[in-house]
């Protein structure tokens, strides 16, 4: 399943160590920067205002891994 059309899965590190899929133990990611809404800052208007994460997405079984950016 591809999920992220145009670009190939890489590896990646965090803080030195190499990311691994803990459900399957895949090296391979696509990546996707998210906004973390909350109910509050919608309701007025301020999604902007709420933080970012990247999100590391396993391209063998798709687990999704959350860092706040």
């Amino acid at each position: 399943m591809k999920i992220f059309k145009k670009e190939e899965p890489q590896t990646y590190s965090v803080k030195g160590h190499s990311l691994r899929c803990p459900v399957c133990g895949n090296v391979y990611f696509w990546t996707k920067k998210v906004q973390l809404n909350t109910t509050m800052a919608t309701f007025f208007n301020l999604d902007w205002a709420n933080k970012n994460a990247t999100c590391f997405v396993c391209s063998d079984c798709t687990h999704i891994l959350w860092f706040l950016a």
